[in-house]
């Protein structure tokens, strides 16, 4: 059914959220519940507080306030009745679901070791909506082919939060494993495509099933951590292309290196709002100075929607396209 994140909800939030007009459900990217505390969405940008009948508004005083039952009932719901099988989503802070909606959670923190053990007296979630989109990366990938020697080119995808990184990476995941049988720019076979998928985001897969199409040729590592991930798809899969959300980490990079010398393309995303930022992080910095990254795909969201701009390994700029130019408007739900 559409929108079946609903059920996500206990009755009362629920009902409330459903009382919204369907074309504003369509575009909800965050539904942020804490308890005590005025119940919030998101969508494009722009934050509401819902009031009853589902009616919008700004004034927190307006608003509807979870109580301990809404936030002891939808957390029963998001770990489907078994909250001890969740230890190691609790201990990082987050659960991903089926169809790769992510709930970000808090609450009160457990140490052990000097690092976060676990997660208790959980009252703050933060919902993301996921969703794909088919054709959002239309106007990008002509971009990452190298077509004088048949293959991708190594992407780093850049942008703060809830920008889009993930729909646009698991859309370029579908058309590079589909390929393309004709038209304007001719046939393109389809590809092996290797997705570590460590949060279960980018296929939203449930008992090793992808929710989201993401092509033909395409093998997922769900749950596994990325460097792990990489370095055994480059063992075993043998992949053409190796996709990756949000690298960062000093391993990740290690992973990319190992993939790109053994001539495999990687296509990955990193949090940030330019390239130059990048340099400062002990992980990316390396990748950057030793140019591993042939084009940079960086997401911008402005008040008429996502826009992206194109770079080359050098940095200098490919391609501006605007919101209008775009199959959506809309960003990622849970980038």
């Amino acid at each position: 059914m559409a929108n079946d994140w609903l059920l996500l909800f206990p009755e009362k939030v629920r009902a409330l959220l459903g009382g919204l007009p369907a074309a504003l459900l369509d575009k909800v990217e965050e539904i942020r519940v804490r308890e005590g505390r005025p119940l919030e969405i998101n969508y494009s940008g722009k934050y509401h507080f819902i009031g009853a009948g589902g009616s919008l508004t700004q004034l927190p005083g307006e608003s509807y306030r979870p109580d301990r039952e809404d936030t002891h009932r939808l957390l029963d719901l998001i770990s489907n009745h078994s909250l001890y099988t969740m230890e190691e989503e609790l201990r990082k802070g987050f659960i991903t679901i089926p169809g790769g909606h992510r709930i970000g959670l808090c609450g009160r923190t457990v140490l052990s070791g000097g690092g976060v053990e676990h997660l208790r007296d959980i009252t703050g979630f933060n919902v993301r909506i996921a969703r794909e989109v088919h054709g959002i990366a239309d106007g990008v990938l002509p971009y990452l082919l190298d077509r004088g020697r048949q293959r991708v080119m190594h992407t780093l995808i850049l942008s703060p939060p809830q920008h889009g990184k993930t729909t646009l990476l698991r859309d370029l995941a579908r058309q590079l494993s589909a390929g393309t049988s004709g038209g304007r720019e001719g046939s393109r076979p389809g590809l092996k495509v290797g997705i570590v998928d460590e949060r279960s985001e980018i296929a939203g897969s449930r008992r090793g099933i992808p929710a989201f199409d993401v092509g033909p040729r395409t093998d997922i590592l769900d749950g596994c951590p990325k460097a792990e991930g990489m370095m055994m798809m480059i063992r075993s899969l043998s992949p053409d292309v190796l996709i990756a959300d949000e690298i960062g980490r000093m391993e990740d990079a290690e992973a990319v290196t190992e993939a790109l010398h053994a001539g495999i393309s990687v296509v990955a995303s990193a949090h940030g709002k330019e390239v130059s930022e990048l340099a400062r992080r002990p992980g990316l910095g390396g990748l950057l100075e030793h140019r591993m990254f042939e084009r940079y795909v960086i997401l911008q969201r402005g008040a008429s929607g996502l826009s992206f701009r194109i770079l080359d390994g050098q940095k200098r700029g490919l391609l501006l396209v605007s919101p209008e130019e775009q199959p959506v408007s809309g960003g990622d739900r849970h980038a």
